[in-house]
């Protein structure tokens, strides 16, 4: 079962963290929120709102999709309607023909005679001019009407359409995470970047505060010069903003980070790693590391696009074939004279039949629309083999660059300990009087200089390999969202 908020995630993590022997110490520890890089993945994918959206971006296609479908079943209406006629229709007859049959007698003419001799009135609903009006007052219909399509290829083929779409969404939400992921790995190398350079820099204040208060006393009892104090004292004061730069730093990459999270930055975090600990899985990574684009984003993104076209070609190919409907109605008809709503006499009218349409010309239209989605997947096939070549290319050099680290990871190493040594021996020499403060001053920055360089080059590993994992698109996000079940 998925956490359902970040509060849940949070506790179970806390509950995770080990206790102290002391009652300070466990509520200190207990308080700070511990967290490795699988789970700070973990948490990003469950929270991050760029991946909410994505899913829901799945989700709305798929109701897309259903929409179509519905468009294969029948639809099925109600409608209703009324009228009242201010002006009637007048009709208006061709009377020639009966001129004769009037003159044998019984013809009725207007304004004529009848049978008894008498004469007979105009008729009232007769115009002057001799038309006669035609029609009702009122008109009512209601009824039923429904329509089933038996024939649709065009709407068949559209369904295709959207399974891509759908595809397409699935995909960019997977692109969503993998830069994610990406994003999260790089803020947190970050972090422990800017974690180690911080006690680089607070070991190199301690010696240097540690120097100063040796030069002091010595110049309490008259064994040191002014000069001596003067220049010590100076040294901490440049070292103070360095590692107050460092703190900045890790406050920096640590706000980064609960942004990509979606977490409240008020809660205190700490990692459970650091950049040495990469070093001892960096050789078996180096030598495992695949060259494959099978899995790459955007060129699976580009595949599922030509699919589209493909079927969007085939859509339009469709408009030549003709379609066929069912229709159906039933319908209640009504006309009165005088008020509305009175005398009504409703009746029935029924009726079932096909809807049959055969497209022949259209000016060429459809003609030109196929010519056009043709030249669309002509146009994939070109910018896939680009996409492959600038891609293999991309893989090469991350995969050298990658390689040129480990090596200098290899040689800062070994550096950074031969540093060490000089800095040890330069000490105790410091201390028996044999070497000057500006000799201790040299071994301890060249002792400096070779832990964050050294600290850098694993970061620049670690950024490396994350950027070559997200060029691939070879993350195992199942890892990842297991740790939220």
């Amino acid at each position: 079962m998925r956490f359902k908020s970040l509060g849940a995630v949070i506790f179970a993590f806390a509950i995770a963290v080990p206790t102290c022997v002391s009652a300070q110490e466990t509520v200190a520890t207990t308080d700070t929120l511990v967290l490795s890089l699988d789970q700070c993945i973990a948490i990003a994918l469950d929270e991050n709102p760029t991946i909410k959206v994505a899913d829901m971006e799945i989700k709305r296609v798929d109701y897309s999709k259903k929409e179509i479908i519905g468009q294969l079943l029948p639809s099925i209406s109600f409608d209703a309607s009324y009228s009242r006629t201010i002006e009637k229709q007048v009709a208006y007859m061709n009377m020639d023909a009966f001129k004769g049959l009037a003159s044998l007698g019984g013809g009725a003419g207007t304004g004529g005679e009848d049978a008894s001799g008498e004469a007979s009135a105009p008729s009232k609903s007769s115009s002057s001019d001799g038309g006669i009006k035609m029609g009702l007052d009122n008109s009512y219909a209601m009824g039923f009407s429904a329509a089933l399509p038996i024939i649709a290829p065009q709407l068949w083929k559209s369904i295709n359409l959207t399974d891509n779409q759908i595809l397409q969404n699935v995909e960019s939400a997977r692109k969503s995470r993998l830069s994610l992921v990406n994003q999260i790995k790089n803020a947190y190398y970050t972090l422990l970047l800017a974690e180690d350079s911080y006690r680089v820099m607070q070991e190199s204040y301690e010696n240097a505060k540690f120097s100063q208060e040796v030069y002091e006393k010595r110049y309490k009892v008259g064994a040191a010069s002014e000069y001596d104090v003067l220049r010590t004292s100076v040294t901490v004061k440049n070292i103070e903003p360095q590692v107050e730069q460092a703190r900045i730093s890790i406050k920096q990459a640590q706000l980064q980070l609960f942004i990509l999270m979606g977490m409240d930055t008020a809660v205190p975090f700490a990692t459970n790693a650091k950049l040495a600990d990469y070093e001892s899985t960096m050789y078996d990574n180096t030598l495992s590391l695949s060259r494959s684009i099978s899995e790459n984003s955007d060129l699976r993104m580009l595949d599922i696009q030509t699919e589209t076209l493909k079927d969007a070609l085939t859509v339009q190919k469709m408009a030549w074939v003709p379609t066929l409907a069912l229709t159906a109605n039933y319908t209640w008809t009504s006309s009165t004279n005088g008020t509305p709503f009175t005398n009504i006499r409703w009746n029935p009218y029924s009726t079932v039949g096909l809807a049959f349409s055969l497209p022949i010309f259209q000016g060429g239209q459809r003609y030109s629309r196929i010519k056009q989605a043709s030249i669309q997947v002509e146009e994939m096939k070109w910018q896939r083999q680009n996409l492959e070549r600038s891609l293999q290319m991309q893989v090469d050099v991350a995969i050298d660059n990658i390689q040129m680290n480990v090596k200098q990871i290899a040689s800062n190493a070994e550096s950074m300990t031969q540093a060490d040594k000089a800095h040890q021996i330069m000490a105790k020499s410091f201390e028996i009087g044999a070497a000057s403060y500006l000799d201790l001053r040299d071994s301890e920055l060249a002792l400096t200089r070779a832990q964050l360089a050294y600290y850098q080059a694993i970061y620049n590993y670690l950024v490396a390999n994350s950027n070559l994992e997200l060029l691939l698109g070879n993350a195992d996000l199942q890892k990842y969202e297991s740790d939220n079940e």
